[in-house]
């Protein structure tokens, strides 16, 4: 995700400055590979393999509608402002609304983190013991374990994560999902059946009530994060150019690897069939069953796994750092959470949201629906992402119109229409969060919105308003910045 140093910042001391050069790593082509890892996960595919043939409908009015005006709305952005969201946000509208709008982009790892890491669990459990995808105690044990390894990991810098990201979404994700697809074509044209309707009326969705409505709408937010990485647009040569080069090679990348891994699942697993955590390899599986090769099934797991994680650290690396860098330069957060290491990483903010994760974990152990859990987690998440998108929308167009001359790299096309359709998008998506699916194991209506109202307004509100409520003029630049780069 992104952040900032902020425009009021104060002068770095010149060994600082003499350390940012080194500093300056990161091509296009890994800053677009990043994007990608951090956006594009063939493990959200089963929620829209359900609709067959009319995913392609489902996964490109998204695209038209949320993913363009997002890509090209922050590449102007982040081509005229460094530092990410809050920077874009504090110009365009207040510093407060600038770190309400980096405090959601953090606060909503809080939820994503276990609801990516239970799909890990479930993808492990097929190269283990199937039987334990739905297994509570084993899905929250997965989530600890593997949330604080690659916490540790993180803790060793930009560097090291901006390559693993990179590698894991060559061979965890493009891989897999070119594999995925390869096996499903050649099981049709053997002539095989495929398991979903494929003539032409199949195009279009055939949805009933808002209740069918909650999975399409939500999908929107499956193109969430092409703005995560804008906090290391300062580690590129010339960002002006080259983040936004990086997002339109990006963006039908991601499409892609949406759209046809989800069509080559609907061809083998019937729709009534599949799960949210466990559909790829569910298709995984019977594809090499098909072929009678299932000793591949594991390696194909791993590989999945690895994707996962690449995008995990993607993310560690960006929402944590902005709050950071917003938290020490305009006093935001209290020293204790101002900590950095030898190598620049927010050791006691990337603690304490491993805390908070390993408690939400244990809701998979205590909960016996699997599948219902992940789905009110990552509702939760959307809703709080989405005040986010909200503020940077609105805050393009008064930038637009209140800095008209500023310079940038980039200037998106008719930026005021772009933003307002993501606003009508962000909005949508939104209202249609509160409808309970059909992916919800619940009893109530009322239950579901009091939940997912519930973790909205504590996390996404409540937090970053008790924050500035009780800041201290002594906070600000309360813990030195390290001297050295991120690594």
């Amino acid at each position: 995700m992104a952040s900032t140093e902020a425009a009021a910042k104060p002068a770095a001391p010149p060994a600082k400055a003499q350390v940012m050069p080194s500093a300056r790593t990161l091509t296009w082509l890994t800053m677009c590979f990043m994007t990608v890892s951090a956006v594009a996960s063939i493990r959200n595919t089963p929620s829209m393999a359900v609709y067959g043939l009319a995913c392609i409908f489902l996964y490109l009015l998204p695209a038209i509608v949320f993913l363009m005006p997002t890509s090209l709305v922050a590449a102007e952005l982040a081509s005229g402002w460094d530092g990410g969201v809050y920077n874009w946000v504090t110009q365009g509208i207040s510093p407060k609304a600038g770190f309400i709008a980096i405090w959601t982009q953090f606060a909503m790892t809080l939820t994503y983190y276990p609801s990516l890491l239970a799909y890990v669990a479930s993808t492990l459990a097929y190269v283990i013991y199937p039987p334990l995808a739905s297994n509570g105690v084993y899905t929250a044990a997965v989530i600890v374990i593997i949330y604080w390894v690659s916490t540790m990991i993180s803790m060793r810098g930009v560097g090291l994560v901006a390559r693993l990201s990179s590698s894991s979404m060559l061979l965890g994700t493009a891989i897999p999902g070119a594999a995925l697809v390869l096996l499903g074509v050649i099981y049709l044209l053997q002539g095989d059946q495929s398991a979903a309707p494929m003539e032409a009326s199949a195009l279009l969705p055939q949805v009933a009530g808002l209740a069918g409505l909650v999975l399409i709408v939500n999908n929107f937010l499956s193109y969430a994060g092409m703005e995560v990485n804008a906090v290391h647009v300062k580690s590129m040569k010339d960002p002006g150019r080259e983040f936004p080069r990086a997002m339109f090679v990006a963006m039908p990348i991601v499409i892609a690897i949406f759209v046809l891994p989800a069509l080559a699942i609907s061809w083998v697993v019937p729709s009534s069939q599949l799960t949210l955590t466990g559909g790829v390899m569910q298709a995984f599986t019977a594809f090499f069953d098909h072929f009678h090769v299932s000793w591949l099934t594991p390696i194909l797991g791993i590989m999945l796994v690895t994707a996962s994680l690449g995008g995990m650290m993607a993310w560690l690396a960006g929402p944590s750092k902005g709050l950071l860098l917003i938290g020490r330069t305009e006093g935001y957060l209290p020293p204790f959470l101002q900590k950095v290491n030898e190598h620049g990483i927010q050791v006691n903010i990337l603690f304490a949201q491993g805390i908070i994760v390993t408690v939400i974990a244990l809701l998979f152990a205590l909960i016996p629906d699997v599948s219902s859990v992940y789905w009110i987690f990552s509702v939760i998440t959307t809703q709080v992402y989405l005040i986010m998108y909200f503020l940077m929308f609105v805050s393009a167009m008064r930038l637009r119109r209140t800095q008209p001359d500023h310079p940038r790299g980039y200037r998106a096309p008719m930026l005021p229409v772009l933003a307002v359709v993501g606003l009508a998008s962000s909005a949508a998506a939104f209202l249609i969060g509160f409808v309970p699916s059909s992916q919800f194991g619940g009893d109530s209506a009322l239950s579901y919105v009091l939940i997912v109202g519930g973790g909205l307004l504590v996390i996404g509100l409540l937090i970053p308003f008790l924050f500035l409520w009780l800041r201290k003029p002594a906070w600000k630049n309360a813990v030195p910045a390290p001297e050295g780069d991120e690594g």
